[in-house]
């Protein structure tokens, strides 16, 4: 059995291929630059040249290319946009237009003078994938499944704010089904206010394998609780600290019993860790973070979790992880909090960090396709491995 995974980021866009014959440890795996970072690259090149550039494809991960589209705006060259591609910038398109974003249809994109450079966006590339493991003598062809993680706001209705809206959609899915897996779909049952992972099935048209969309933060949560440290807890809280987007989860005997969502970038230390002690006691209230620019709170289960009882009180993935790292005591050692601070575990599932999503996204394909799922998690519980070589492996 082989599976694609694709955990879609702000900085890079992380690739696993699972192949059920090998040890974990020895899948093959590519970090690449994320296709926000490569569409930002390319506007900020067509600035320096001064071209008129036409956005077109799919809705994407904004961010970096929407900044970048932003500067270009703004040192007086001309951007055009197809509708999709300009929901990138904003879901409303009247908001993009005022921009100074010349929106244009499908059939007016293609009659643009040759001099408009054409970007194509996208969040998965499927034959740009295959065509650099194919470089190397990888075919993917013949996959049995294909998962992609990417975060999704949501189509808010206009007025509505979006941090709530995509709240309100956390608290929906862990209501309905109180586990990581809620938030990962087979492509057919994506809802419908989920545009940019309905974006991602769209730009997927061409896989002859099922798909299975996710949101990142949740499969980054999951492939966390895989390794062996956490996986050994009956309860444990893992935030991942993303670039945009921290989000923390209180998991206990494999449900979710609180959850809080904020963007990084209003973050320090002192303010994440208070949010955290609250989610360990249950006090954590929606409106104290939604009231702070984040998307909210909610503790689904009231019995306070213990800190400082363990070798670690928390446990931390995500690329800004870091933020912990400067009170952090070795973990393992029964040390006394440093001015205060949560001793953060650094988990490494199967020894990669880079990937955590990608065994997340793994775990939940196994959990929403049963056909698949006793292989996957044979493989994802096996602590010895099966004994195969790359090299036996056709």
């Amino acid at each position: 059995m082989r599976i694609l995974t694709a955990d879609i980021g702000t900085g890079t866009q992380d690739i696993f291929l699972y192949d059920s014959r090998l040890d974990l440890e020895n899948g093959f795996k590519l970090i690449l630059p994320s296709p926000t970072m490569m569409v930002n690259r390319r506007l900020k090149q067509a600035t320096r040249r001064g071209d008129a550039v036409l956005l077109r494809g799919v809705t994407m991960g904004g961010g970096p290319s929407g900044w970048a589209a932003e500067a270009h705006l703004k040192a007086g060259y001309r951007l055009y946009a197809t509708a999709d591609a300009a929901c990138t910038l904003d879901d409303d398109l009247d908001r993009v237009a005022a921009m100074g974003v010349i929106l244009v249809s499908d059939d007016e994109a293609v009659h643009l003078p040759d001099l408009v450079v054409p970007i194509d966006l996208r969040d998965f590339d499927f034959t740009a994938i295959a065509a650099v493991f194919e470089l190397f003598g990888i075919s993917l062809r013949g996959l049995d499944a294909v998962a992609v993680a990417v975060f999704d706001h949501g189509n808010a209705p206009p007025g509505y704010s979006d941090r709530q809206f995509r709240f309100d959609y956390l608290d929906a899915r862990i209501r309905e089904k109180n586990n990581l897996s809620a938030f990962a779909y087979c492509a057919a049952d994506i809802p419908l206010i989920m545009t940019r992972l309905q974006a991602v099935a769209d730009s997927a048209r061409d896989v002859d394998a099922p798909l299975v969309v996710m949101d990142t933060a949740p499969a980054a949560v999951l492939g966390a609780t895989l390794d062996r440290r956490i996986a050994a807890l009956p309860r444990v809280i893992i935030a991942n600290v993303g670039n945009f987007h921290t989000l923390a989860f209180r998991l206990g005997h494999g449900e979710i019993e609180g959850v809080f969502e904020h963007h990084t970038g209003l973050l320090n230390l002192p303010k994440l860790e208070r949010y955290l002690r609250s989610l360990a006691a249950g006090t954590l209230q929606h409106a104290e973070v939604f009231g702070d620019h984040g998307h909210g709170a909610l503790v689904y289960a009231p019995i306070p979790f213990p800190l400082g009882e363990g070798d670690f009180d928390i446990a931390v993935t995500g690329p800004r992880r870091n933020i912990f790292r400067m009170r952090a005591p070795d973990v393992g050692v029964k040390a006394p909090h440093i001015g205060g601070a949560l001793r953060p575990y650094f988990p490494t599932p199967f020894g990669d960090m880079m990937i955590t999503g990608c065994f997340g996204l793994l775990a939940a394909v196994g959990d929403i396709m049963p056909e698949l799922g006793e292989v996957i998690r044979a493989s994802l519980s096996e602590p010895t491995g099966t004994g195969v070589a790359p090299w036996d492996v056709e």
